[in-house]
């Protein structure tokens, strides 16, 4: 249990120690830098969506032979049309946007930056806790190694990210 906790809050610690920087810096980050920090960030949670959580869900699913690629595509496509639902009745505002997408609202920019980085952060609280809850179950497949390497990839993808919103 203590591992699992550890686990749940590694992620977190990566944003803050991203958020962090903002202590040492006088001036915003310059766009560059920005787009350098978001493409690893987004390299990283790519190679985490792919290797700690489709390939473990293609391998749980071996026994349905030619159709083991059923589960983890309909769950794949069902994280979309929930995120795109999210992302359409949730009022939020992209970093560098004037105009906020979803409803529209009188919420204050800084808010609806906030409810952009909630948004984005959904997914990734959910992979975190699905791998730890399957873990705690006991299944054979996710070990406590995977589950905190699953942790510490999506902390190392927040690090940038915080460094960024800050």
């Amino acid at each position: 249990m203590k591992e699992t906790i550890q686990g749940i809050v590694i992620p977190f610690l990566g944003t803050v120690l991203g958020s962090a920087c903002v202590l040492f810096l006088k001036n915003n980050l310059n766009l560059l830098v920005q787009r350098i920090l978001t493409g690893f960030a987004a390299g990283i949670m790519t190679a985490a969506s792919v290797w700690s959580l489709l390939i473990p869900a293609l391998e749980q699913s071996a026994n349905l032979g030619h159709l083991s690629f059923l589960p983890s595509s309909v769950g794949f496509l069902i994280g979309i049309g929930f995120l795109l639902f999210l992302d359409r009745i949730i009022p939020h505002l992209h970093m560098n946007s004037s105009e906020a997408e979803g409803p529209h609202t009188k919420l204050a920019k800084s808010t609806m930056l906030m409810l952009a980085v909630t948004l984005h952060n959904i997914p990734e609280g959910m992979a975190v806790g699905v791998v730890y809850a399957g873990y705690l179950y006991g299944q054979s497949n996710i070990t406590a190694a995977s589950a905190m390497a699953l942790s510490f990839g999506i902390a190392i993808q927040n690090f940038p990210e915080g460094a960024i919103i800050s």
